[in-house]
């Protein structure tokens, strides 16, 4: 009887957590509920008042020592009190690391250095792909479990810091000299924070900037990239010129970040300094009026059924697209006969040339009970050594400023263009609701675009939609 009060007890508090923690999740498989240390101690006195009897009192006295002896969360654990040497007994550690996309599954071979330095302590990477990551880490945030470490998106952060489920690292940034502020680039470090406090380590970065078939514009009249907005729509003009089929410019209709780096370079501060959206005035309007621009002249397609490669590729259909260090990887093996043919540049300018800077970060799960043993993980993770191992086996950006002096980075051009924009490249604001902003107003360039929708009564409604959006 009792032993069935509690599996109720544990399976409804659960349940409530996962709602209240998940929205719509409803993933019970791998859930993982509280222990009985993690319930209420009304419950237990209620339970205690229903049974008073010797047995009873003796199951209680059992469960109290039982939760004394350390819970749950999938973590194990030894009350919290851990040391970087797998505690005082010497027995082994075990943390799990949490990280996402391909290049999660090189992670174990880093994994398996760390742990030749740290023999007490064993690292369990887990490669969690995009698509279901941000769903796993809510049922993670709900059961108060998961992983002592987890890898997280530059864009979830505020999320997830704001629901109280990464640990506040801003005690430990003196402690460690590889998570100086200073160790990485300045825009790197403000996606770590929210509020006045630091949630992660920078661990890889990335920005925007300019692929071009260096060929084919030097054939435009342009020997170098464009460097202006005005060089930019000539050029795409030129290139489109050559023929028909043939374009300048791809413009990515679900890049979301794309109208607000415009935005930025023409002035706009997207967000005022009360925090009210700022979608609706001139700087924002003339940066739509740009990109839309390339549509109405034909210097950009519209729903042209080949992958960026391929229009790239040969004749070079579209010749200039703006993307990130991926496409590099995606265009040497996808098409090596453009070797010498193409580069890349920092993106043209307006008032500047501010590109966005995301990535990924590196942070310590709340709920994790051995703290020491994930920052050590994670300070090794931040060395400049480690940053140029995972940049040979992953082509990651190092977010590490000195692990940019690897050979492979420092003699390249193309990477050295794209450092060049970093130092010019900023975080989407770090808010909550940036997601669903950002997620908006790609309906609203949808009907720009395609359905000739007056650009001022669009914005107007968006930026009405963005007040809505920040007020919830």
């Amino acid at each position: 009887m009792c032993i069935e009060t509690f599996r109720q007890i544990r399976f409804i508090s659960g349940l409530n957590i996962l709602k209240e923690g998940a929205g719509d999740t409803t993933t019970l498989g791998t859930k993982k509920f509280p222990t009985l240390r993690e319930l209420h101690l009304s419950e237990l006195g209620r339970i205690w008042n229903m049974r008073k009897n010797a047995f009873f009192a003796g199951l209680l006295a059992l469960i109290l020592v039982l939760a004394g002896c350390g819970g749950s969360g999938g973590n194990g654990g030894n009350d919290g009190k851990s040391s970087g040497n797998g505690g005082s007994s010497g027995e082994k550690v075990k943390i799990s690391v949490w990280a996402m996309g391909d290049e999660a599954k090189s992670l174990p071979t880093i994994a398996e250095e760390f742990m030749k330095e740290h023999p007490n302590i064993v690292v369990d990477v887990q490669a969690l792909p995009w698509s279901n990551a941000h769903d796993k880490l809510l049922t993670a945030v709900a059961s108060k479990g998961g992983p002592d470490v987890v890898q997280m998106g530059t864009t979830w952060m505020a999320e997830f810091a704001n629901a109280g489920a990464l640990k506040d690292l801003t005690p430990y940034i003196d402690q460690y000299p590889e998570f100086a502020p200073d160790q990485f680039y300045e825009g790197a470090v403000g996606t770590t924070k929210f509020g006045d406090k630091i949630y992660g380590i920078p661990w890889y970065t990335e920005t925007r900037f300019l692929y071009y078939r260096s060929d084919l514009l030097a054939e435009a009249g342009y020997p170098e990239a464009p460097k202006t907005w005005d060089e930019l729509r000539d050029a795409a003009k030129k290139l489109a010129d050559r023929g028909k089929d043939k374009y300048g410019l791809s413009i990515d209709m679900n890049e979301q970040s794309l109208t607000f780096m415009f935005a930025r370079q023409n002035g706009s501060a997207l967000l005022g300094e009360d925090g009210k959206p700022l979608f609706n005035q001139p700087e924002f309007k003339e940066a739509v009026e740009y990109l839309k621009g390339f549509f109405d002249d034909g210097s950009a397609p519209l729903d042209l059924g080949l992958d960026t490669v391929q229009a790239f590729a040969g004749e070079g259909i579209v010749p200039m697209f703006i993307s990130g260090p991926w496409m590099i990887n995606a265009i040497q093996s996808q098409a090596p006969d453009l070797e010498g043919k193409w580069a890349v540049a920092p993106l043209p300018a307006k008032e500047n040339n501010l590109s966005v800077l995301g990535g990924s970060n590196l942070a310590v799960f709340e709920y994790t009970k051995h703290p020491e043993e994930a920052l050590a993980f994670i300070q090794y993770m931040s060395k400049k050594e480690t940053q140029m191992k995972w940049n040979e086996l992953t082509k990651s950006l190092p977010a590490n400023i000195a692990a940019w002096d690897a050979p492979l980075l420092k003699e390249d051009p193309k990477y050295q263009a794209i450092q060049e924009q970093l130092r010019h490249s900023e975080h989407m604001p770090m808010i909550v609701q940036w997601e669903k902003i950002a997620q908006t107003y790609l309906d609203s360039f949808e009907r720009i675009v395609r359905a000739n929708a007056d650009i001022q009564a669009e914005l107007d409604a968006f930026n009405a939609k963005a007040e809505q959006i920040l007020s919830e």
